[in-house]
């Protein structure tokens, strides 16, 4: 396996006091799940240049039943900046900006049937999806009616960035899913620190929002439409 530069390896001190690697992070994920890799192992990190306990590790904790406290806007990020490009919004920016821009994302575990979002509880984070499905839904008369489903690439929450109002509808899991977050404070400082980045990121937000707007009124001029048409 050649080592992409810029980004972050890990190498996995065996019991027979061998090195292993590198893998990137999905990888070692995997074997921490498995329990291949404890909380105790040592690892070699190519962005920290050292050999670290897995559990010391910000972006390997929560993998320990340890999640850490959340971490100020700016604090190093607990995945590869490179996964940003599953996200289609981002796919403007280059490498050195995906690097800084990930610097103010924090990532989040779904794991599957949870409830990430509640409907008509206020908040102020938006959400990109890099792994997993999540499902958009209502709950009337106690009955679900999904609205949408969501996968690798989409994101959920934006509005929550400008006005911190209540959430439109749940946010459940179909399956194990890993997001990450930006809150308004981060998006803030994010507009502070490197107002280009947000231009971009906000940009493509916007355009998106418009696209689905679109889709919407087609949708509905399309229903019109066909009502008239049967005349009822």
């Amino acid at each position: 396996m050649n080592s992409e530069p810029g980004l972050n390896y890990f190498f996995i001190w065996g019991v027979d006091d061998a090195a292993y690697g590198p893998v990137e992070l999905p990888a070692l994920v995997n074997w921490i799940k498995e329990e291949r890799v404890l909380a105790e192992t040592w690892l070699y990190t190519t962005r920290n240049a050292a050999w670290l306990r897995a559990g010391e590790l910000s972006e390997l904790r929560m993998f320990f039943g340890k999640r850490p406290a959340d971490e100020p806007a700016g604090a190093a990020p607990a995945f590869k900046p490179g996964a940003l490009r599953r996200v289609k919004i981002l796919a403007v920016l280059t490498d050195e900006q995906l690097a800084r821009f990930a610097r103010f994302m924090q990532i989040t575990e779904a794991p599957q049937w949870s409830t990430l979002v509640t409907q008509g509880e206020h908040g102020d984070t938006m959400y990109l999806i890099l792994e997993g499905e999540l499902r958009v839904r209502l709950l009337i008369a106690g009955r679900e009616t999904i609205l949408t489903t969501l996968g690798p690439g989409d994101f959920f929450g934006e509005i929550s960035l400008f006005d911190h109002g209540p959430r439109s509808a749940d946010i459940v899991a179909n399956q194990d899913s890993f997001l990450l977050k930006i809150t308004a404070a981060a998006c803030q400082a994010l507009a502070n620190e490197a107002p280009e980045i947000a231009t971009a990121f906000l940009l493509g937000v916007v355009k998106t929002l418009a696209a689905r707007i679109r889709a919407d009124n087609k949708r509905l001029s399309d229903s019109m439409k066909f009502t008239n048409a049967a005349g009822i």
